[in-house]
């Protein structure tokens, strides 16, 4: 590529300019971003700059661009909001436990250390700021970013896009919701003023077909429509799915369907509206053996298998380049990259790796973001949320039907932003699925999770398990994980025993792949799903699922539990080993006389 005007303008401010900048989507925005952290670079060090962004996909590409473009650049250092809050508070505050913190606690602590001057000398050299996606800074993270920017001396380039604004719903309060579209990007006029230089980029390189570039159009009008005071949004989602329906319909889920969805050449997205529609479609593509995966929630952190292969082999707590480069790594991965990116996690130069430090970080959840990032895969089930930022060859939209009043907090405004992102992402075809039939699975407001529900209001038939649902201080036997495990096999969760250790949790439940136990379910799971199950106040749960069906394994990772156990099962020192990943809608199996499920 070569820079567009609008581009090249944008790259050549200066490092003191305070830029922002309004990308619409495919518009080259990765891009152009390196090329302006590129320039920076001819003023300023790469320690002077900071650059952030909300996900690991988006760090990874950004770091993966700085890296080829080679020189001083590579060195600029670009994080997720999370990642770079977590390094914040424990340089600020090393003791305060802050990897057990939520998400939103570390970024509403870091904005209160900076507030409070404790990051001073930690960013005294900082010159310029970048941030990627602008448009979905609200609430707490808001806060974070407009006091750094104003506690700060420094220029910005912050970039975004009030049409793709779609995480309004994070903010708590239903009051304060509509508020927060748009808002970051008053702010910054109001309190810069004439000193703040606004651009555009308005092209579009993403889309290469009629279909593709379908929903573009709708840009300058849903900019418009974030504006405080803006007509409804009622209209402008009537339209975008009217333009949704008039491209190609494959029918509904079925067996024909899910084959068109798993032969074609080329990546292909089925989007849909909520992750229990994704569960749904996935749930569907598996019962007709179609291979694909279920795209993970932002924060959902996976550190690969193959690092535990770093672990392997040695007692000591050092890795060598030379043993490092006999290590397999999966195809995708550039070996240099991987160790650069290590050395960063470890904070270690030279040919050699300090393993204590890189299991504290396996521990911690703190492995490099472009290190955690999903595999890729050629059919991927998600919702609209999850796809942002990411583009296909082909996206097929479930159709996510008309606005229904009836439904919590429905802001047809949000509706017609998300609808357009979800629309926005392919690069040659866009087609969509009739709407699905979700009746009786729906979000339980006790745990967050997605449920099975039937037809009287207390019959509870299922549960989602997520990535951090296996207990990860158990290591399973070993070489089976590694021989006949692979993602996508399907799993059984089997209760171990009839009664309940406490009145809070449900029995334990082990994990069975083809009848042999390859984990144990977390105490985050049992709670949950005695939560699911405790349908009143007075009521306390004594009959449990003898089974739960339905759920397969999303992949293997690599985990830290306590060196005791590791040399106990016999891998090592380390305290390092494998764990199954589990992903699903679960069936509850019941046997109503405490049998144990038998699965042959």
């Amino acid at each position: 590529m070569t820079l567009t005007s609008e581009q090249r303008v944008v790259v050549e401010q200066p490092a003191g300019a305070l830029t922002l900048v309004t990308a619409g989507a495919g518009a080259g925005k990765t891009y152009t971003l390196v090329s302006r952290l590129e320039r920076l670079m001819e003023e300023l060090n790469a320690g002077e700059i900071l650059a952030l962004t909300f996900s690991r996909s988006a760090v990874r590409e950004l770091r993966e661009r700085l890296l080829d473009q080679g020189g001083s650049v590579r060195h600029v250092h670009a994080q997720t909001f999370d990642s770079w809050a977590l390094d914040l508070l424990t340089n600020v505050e090393a003791d305060g436990d802050w990897y057990r913190r939520s998400f939103e606690g570390r970024i509403a602590a870091a904005q209160r250390a900076i507030e409070r001057g404790l990051a001073d000398d930690l960013f005294e050299d900082l010159r310029h700021v970048v941030v990627d996606e602008v448009q979905d800074l609200v609430g707490s993270r808001r806060d974070l970013v407009e006091t750094l920017l104003e506690r700060f001396d420094c220029g910005f380039t912050v970039v975004g896009d009030p049409a793709q604004s779609i995480y309004g719903f994070t903010v708590p309060k239903a009051d304060e919701r509509a508020g927060e579209t748009n808002r970051f990007f008053d702010w910054l006029r109001v309190t810069f003023g004439e000193e703040l230089t606004e651009l555009s980029l308005s092209g579009n390189f993403r889309g290469q077909s009629q279909e593709a570039r379908s929903a573009l159009d709708f840009g300058p009008r849903l900019r418009a429509n974030a504006e405080v005071g803006a007509a409804p949004g009622e209209p402008l989602y009537v339209e975008l799915r009217d333009s949704l329906r008039s491209c190609l319909n494959l029918g509904r889920l079925d067996g024909f369907t899910a084959d068109v969805l798993g032969d074609y050449n080329g990546t292909t997205a089925v989007l849909c509206r909520t992750n229990g529609q994704a569960l749904i479609v996935s749930e569907a593509l598996r019962r007709f053996g179609v291979p694909h995966r279920l795209r993970r929630s932002a924060q959902d952190r996976m550190t690969p298998a193959w690092v535990a292969d770093l672990f392997h082999g040695t007692d000591g707590w050092s890795l060598s380049r030379e043993r490092f480069d006999r290590v397999s790594i999966p195809d995708g991965y550039d070996r240099d990259k991987v160790w650069r990116c290590l050395q960063r996690t470890c904070d270690t130069r030279g040919r050699i790796l300090d393993l204590s430090r890189l299991r504290t970080a396996i521990a911690a959840g703190r492995m490099p973001d472009e290190l955690t990032d999903e595999p890729s895969c050629d059919l991927v089930i998600s919702s609209f949320h999850r796809a942002k930022g990411l583009e296909f060859d082909r996206v097929v939209v479930v159709d996510p039907g008309p606005l229904d009043p009836a439904r919590d907090a429905v802001d047809p405004s949000e509706e017609a932003r998300l609808l357009y992102v979800a629309m926005t992402r392919p690069r040659h075809e866009l087609e969509w699925l009739d709407a699905l039939n979700t009746g009786g699975i729906r979000i339980d407001r006790g745990t967050g999770r997605w449920a099975r529900y039937g037809y009287r209001h207390w019959v509870r038939s299922g549960l989602e398990v997520t990535g951090s649902d296996v207990h990860p201080g158990l290591p399973a036997g070993q070489e089976y994980l590694r021989d006949r495990v692979a993602a996508g096999d399907e799993v059984v969760l089997l209760r171990a025993d009839g009664e309940s250790a406490t009145d809070e949790e449900s029995p334990s439940y082990t994990v069975s792949h083809d009848g042999r136990e390859i984990g144990v379910m977390s105490q985050g799971f049992r709670s949950d799903l005695h939560r699911l199950l405790r349908t009143s106040r007075s009521f306390r749960p004594r009959n449990w699922p003898k089974a739960v069906t339905g759920l397969h394994v999303d992949d293997l990772e690599t985990v830290a539990g306590t060196e005791a156990a590791g040399s106990r099962a016999g891998l090592g020192p380390h305290g390092i080993w494998l764990a199954p990943r589990l992903m699903g809608l679960g069936t509850f199996v019941w046997d109503g006389k405490g049998q144990i499920y038998d699965p042959a």
